[in-house]
């Protein structure tokens, strides 16, 4: 594709005014002293309107620049005075935004008293800092495609006091070393939200070179997530009077008083606690039970919730980098692991690349789960986990995306143990080929009376073993969880799953149709047959035959209607299920003060730094 110059683009923007076309410019439609009478002409005031009337096709748009209506107002009344240079050095705004510019070139340079320049949401992945005006104070490149600062501080603008950077893929640490004062003398306001960066203290600490440094912006950084911010932000450049555009009191920069002192014990890493609370909605299971159900098997089900979370992994590199397979061996942290899930390999899914380091943190996907519960109205599960994450860039990412919680149901089928005289049926076979047929006798009631009562003496309960449990999932939601990573600390959500249909209500349903079915054609066929006879009977002459047959056809449709009516009555008992609703909470640790910090950071900082090292 090729590339879209910024100058190409402005001077668009420049020709859209119009500057020497009705109602801007000389021409014929202005009035002048020499205009012959009765000329179509129109006043200077009229043209005037013409560029600030509101339903007007000649209205101004000051969206690239606040100064585009005046040039255009100028271009009315003193339109001599609009050569080229004028129209360069009178533009002190220019906002090019989402118009898919990818190069700045010099052609910039011709607005030499260009103060602010904003370039937000467009392809640019260098700056060449000797294309921008000397004069420049504000600079906006939020959301363009940066990946590095080197180009952007050889040369810099000596007046610039606001500098935008937000979502780009801006964190190494190069880019650290060029956010210094060194740099930036006079920068007052900085945004440097939604980028990669991860390593907290070594940014803090060029950051508090910026002496002029009043606003800073840093949320949307994986650094975030960790509960030492924005403690130890605030403590760490002591001149900022704004942090995410929230207002720093005196109050709170005396609660982190000190704890930027502490900077050794600090570990980037992330304090996420999931909670999954009470369930309401499912149907109760004894529901589906048939009244004429067969003793056996017994069926017991249960109910728990899954969901997907990060833990904490250690991973050695020390390995053949040509051997591939080695690659999956990982074991999990301890301290990332407080859960009682079971993890399957399956389910582990890595969110980031391994580095060329001997060991490594990395983050992992792996599915969690609550406690199993017994059916009730309302199941209180009352799972809590916290989970140690030191990958940020990894959690970021996770949030971003967001979590799914799936309700899931587990059935267990339960059958008497084998012996000699109660022979069994297998389990394999399915549960209604179990039950028992009209006019048949179960192999357990083959025997005598007599040896059914000594059975009974022996074993008034029977010994029950148990087939593989049947999981089946009843629904799942998804939970947003990007607040998280936008400055919030806490998400708590009422997760409408919604109504639930299960299998057994599925099947009931079919086997109904199946039936209404069934018996609307034997009802045909039997008046059919009926109609036949009473024909046959006529033309014999059979008076005595022809009541009979009537009267069989009578109560045979009578007997169909009934069939029809029972029917109907089964399909208009329905259960109206309500939605079915979870309880969810998911919160970061932050540290609320500098002692509260005191308390938690050496123990945590000595767990972290005893993690198990694969050798």
């Amino acid at each position: 594709m090729s590339s879209n110059k910024l100058s190409a683009v402005l001077e668009k923007q420049i020709h859209r005014l119009c500057l020497k076309d009705f109602p801007c410019g000389y021409g014929t439609w202005r009035k002048t002293k020499d205009s012959p009478e009765g000329a179509e002409t129109e006043d200077t005031d009229d043209l005037l309107d013409l560029l600030s009337c509101r339903h007007s096709p000649w209205r101004d748009d000051k969206s690239w620049s606040p100064q585009a209506p005046a040039l255009r107002r100028l271009a009315v009344l003193t339109p001599e005075r609009l050569h080229t240079d004028f129209i360069y050095n009178y533009l002190t705004t220019l906002r090019i935004v989402d118009k898919g510019v990818s190069v700045i070139d010099d052609g910039l340079l011709k607005f030499s008293k260009l103060e602010e320049l904003v370039l937000n949401y467009n392809r640019i992945s260098e700056i060449p800092a000797e294309n921008l005006p000397s004069t420049l104070k504000i600079l906006e490149l939020r959301a363009n495609r940066l990946s590095a600062l080197n180009s952007l501080t050889n040369c810099l603008p000596p007046r610039l006091e606001y500098l935008s950077l937000g979502s780009n893929s801006l964190g190494s640490h190069d880019d650290i070393f060029h956010l210094t004062g060194r740099h930036w003398p006079q920068l007052v306001c900085l945004d440097l939200s939604d980028c990669e960066f991860k390593d907290q203290q070594a940014l803090l600490s060029a950051l508090s070179t910026l002496t002029c440094l009043r606003s800073l912006m840093l949320e949307g950084n994986p650094f975030t997530l960790a509960p030492s911010y924005p403690g130890f932000t605030v403590d760490s450049v002591p001149q900022l009077s704004y942090l995410d555009t929230s207002w720093i009191s005196t109050e709170e920069r005396q609660c982190f008083r000190g704890l930027a002192k502490n900077s050794d014990l600090i570990v980037n890493c992330a304090s996420a606690t999931v909670s999954v609370g009470r369930v309401r909605g499912i149907p109760d299971p004894l529901m589906r039970v048939e009244e004429n159900a067969p003793d056996f098997p017994v069926v017991n089900y249960g109910y728990f919730i899954t969901y997907e979370f990060l833990s904490h992994q250690t991973v050695n590199l020390n390995f053949d980098r040509e051997s591939k397979s080695d690659a999956a061996n990982v074991t999990e942290d301890d301290a990332g692991l407080q859960s009682n899930r079971k993890c399957e390999n399956e389910s582990c899914k890595h969110l980031m690349v391994y580095s060329e380091d001997t060991c490594h943190d990395v983050a992992h996907v792996s599915g969690h789960s609550t406690s199993k519960l017994t059916w009730s109205e309302c199941m209180d599960f009352s799972h809590t986990q916290t989970y140690i994450v030191s990958d940020l860039g990894g959690l970021k990412r996770f949030f971003n995306q967001g979590l799914y919680l799936t309700i899931e149901e587990e059935k267990v089928l339960s059958w008497p143990a084998a012996s000699e005289d109660v022979p069994l049926a297998k389990p394999s076979r399915p549960v209604k080929e179990k039950k028992i047929r009209k006019g048949e006798e179960s192999p357990i009631k083959s025997g005598s009376t007599k040896d059914k009562s000594k059975d009974k003496k022996k074993k008034s309960v029977p010994e029950l073993f148990q087939d593989a449990p049947i999981r089946r999932r009843l629904g799942s939601v998804h939970i947003p969880l990007h607040s998280l990573v936008t400055g919030g600390q806490k998400v708590h959500v009422l997760c409408h799953v919604g109504a639930l249909q299960t299998e057994s209500e599925v099947e009931a349903t079919q086997t109904l149709e199946k039936a209404r079915g069934h018996a609307q054609q034997d009802l045909g066929k039997t008046i059919k047959v009926d109609k036949k006879k009473d024909k046959d009977s006529k033309q014999g002459g059979g008076s005595s035959t022809q009541q009979k047959n009537t009267a069989a056809s009578k109560g045979k449709v009578k007997g169909g209607q009934e069939c029809e009516m029972d029917v109907h009555t089964d399909n208009s008992v329905s259960v109206q299920l309500e939605p079915v609703t979870v309880e969810f909470n998911a919160e970061l640790e932050k540290w609320q003060s500098a002692s509260e910090a005191h308390q938690l950071l050496l123990p945590q900082h000595n767990s972290l730094i005893k993690q198990p090292v694969l050798s």
